[in-house]
C-alpha cells in the first residue's frame, strides 16, 4: 500500500544559522553545525557509546533521509521537523521520540504531553540490544511524525 505524501509547504529557514523548520520563526538554538560539532559530543566518551549512536543513525536512516543536527547539549534528528534527539553520556545515550499519541510503556522514562498531537517519550539506550524490533517500531512512528504524516491523516479524517 502506497503511503500518502507529506505536506509540501516550504520550510522556513533561519536567516542566522540557515537551519530549516516546518514552523515559521521556530524557537531554537542557532548554531552553524558541522562535523566537528558532532565530534565534540563524543569527546572523552567510551567507544561503545559512539557505536551505539552510529547504529541508531543507521536505524533512523533505514526509514528515509534524516538530518543529523548537533546542538549545544543534544543531537537532534529531523525530516521536515525534529522527531527524536539524544544526549551522549559516558557509556549510554538518553533521548526522546516525538509521537502524535501518548504511549505508556515501561521502557519510556517519562512521557510529557505538550498538545493533543505532541508527546515526548524519553528513553535510555545502554547497548545495541536496546535497538530491538519494538524500539525500531517506535523509531518508525517518530520518523513519520517528523515527516508530518500525522497531519496528512488528520486532514484526511476531517474531509
Amino acid at each position: 500500500m502506497k503511503r500518502s505524501s507529506p505536506p509540501r509547504a516550504p520550510l522556513w529557514r533561519c536567516s542566522n544559522c540557515a537551519r530549516r523548520f516546518a514552523n515559521r520563526n521556530q524557537n531554537h538554538f542557532c548554531n552553524r553545525r558541522n562535523r566537528r560539532d558532532l565530534e565534540r559530543h563524543f569527546d572523552g566518551k567510551s567507544p561503545g557509546v559512539r557505536a551505539l549512536f552510529e547504529s541508531l543513525v543507521v536505524l533512523l536512516q533505514s526509514f528515509g533521509p534524516v538530518k543529523v543536527l548537533p546542538e549545544k547539549s543534544r543531537i537532534a534528528f529531523q525530516v521536515r521537523m525534529s522527531f527524536a534527539a539524544v544526549s551522549v553520556r559516558q557509556r549510554y545515550l538518553v533521548g526522546h521520540f516525538v509521537f502524535s499519541r501518548r504511549v505508556e510503556h515501561p521502557r519510556f522514562l517519562r512521557v510529557e504531553t505538550y498538545s493533543a498531537r505532541n508527546h515526548l517519550h524519553a528513553f535510555r539506550l545502554d547497548s545495541l540490544a536496546d535497538l530491538d524490533t519494538e524500539f525500531a517500531d517506535w523509531a518508525r512512528e517518530a520518523y513519520d511524525v517528523g515527516r508530518q504524516m500525522h497531519l496528512v491523516r488528520l486532514k484526511s479524517a476531517v474531509r
